[in-house]
């Protein structure tokens, strides 16, 4: 005998069965321009997946169509099992979105920000869930402060955070570091890190090379709208051919030097390289 439950649960399965994000021959044109020109991937669930492309390649257009902001001119895509022409509705309440601005109120304190996107919700116990937030961002500290004195870090710390709110088994990270400072780009990429840890299924677009590199469990290439590439970072590496081999003394990269002088606690290592060089 069928119960209502056991379809739903049918149902779930089925969902569970296919990758998070699922995309067939995208295609969007803007009058005579081509942004997407059959696109075509798939996302794993609980994975980072970073789709890499300069300005202009078609990333932003690519997460608005998934986003169900806009219309594909042809081709499917789906979210978490649902269609985004059939099924927006259920698109809509399987992801949350983060641009590339931030989305936050800077009179409001970091946890008035929170509480409020979850009453929106209609969240049960806002506070507990709140509560819960601010410790897994390492916002608790500043949990009173109004968001206009926080740092760019952690102003995206807190909006990756309420985006988070209702936990949506997806989210879709716009191109988040652009404009922060090195300090604040690495305090996102362990926010995004925990993310797909705790089993989200990450989006990400970006332009910048490292952030794809340091982040992405698989890396799509996107140029002039089409999918060039698509693999993880060990299969990309074996297109190139094989690198001569030679010794060479391994200089610290800029990001090391900057870590190192900062020191892990923020604390400023004050470094004199002229002082030195004359010792």
């Amino acid at each position: 005998m069928f119960t209502k439950k056991s379809v739903v649960d049918d149902d779930e399965r089925r969902r569970r069965e296919h990758p998070a994000i699922r995309v067939r021959g995208l295609e969007k044109s803007y009058g005579k321009v081509e942004v997407l020109r059959g696109v075509d991937f798939d996302v794993a669930r609980g994975s980072i997946f970073a789709l890499l492309g300069s300005n202009g390649s078609g990333k932003t257009t690519t997460v608005r169509i998934l986003a169900t902001v806009l219309k594909a001119d042809a081709g499917t895509a789906g979210v978490n099992g649902f269609d985004v022409a059939t099924h927006p509705a259920d698109v809509r309440a399987s992801f949350s979105l983060t641009g590339q601005f931030t989305a936050v109120d800077d009179i409001l304190t970091g946890r008035e920000n929170l509480v409020l996107v979850a009453k929106l919700r209609r969240i049960k116990d806002p506070g507990t869930v709140v509560d819960g937030l601010l410790d897994r961002f390492s916002l608790t500290d500043a949990a009173t402060r109004k968001v206009s004195t926080y740092s760019g870090g952690m102003r995206r710390r807190l909006d990756i955070a309420m985006s988070l709110i209702g936990n949506p088994p997806v989210i879709f990270l716009d191109e988040p570091t652009t404009g922060l400072d090195p300090e604040a780009r690495i305090e996102v990429w362990q926010a995004v890190k925990e993310l797909a840890a705790n089993g989200t299924t990450v989006l990400l677009t970006t332009q910048y090379l490292n952030e794809a590199e340091h982040l992405a469990d698989r890396i799509a290439i996107l140029h002039q709208g089409r999918i060039i590439a698509n693999g993880t970072l060990a299969e990309l590496k074996r297109l190139l051919p094989p690198a001569k081999v030679e010794y060479v003394e391994k200089q610290p990269t800029l990001e090391e030097v900057f870590l190192a002088i900062i020191g892990d606690d923020g604390t400023n290592h004050t470094t004199d390289t002229t002082t030195r060089e004359h010792e």
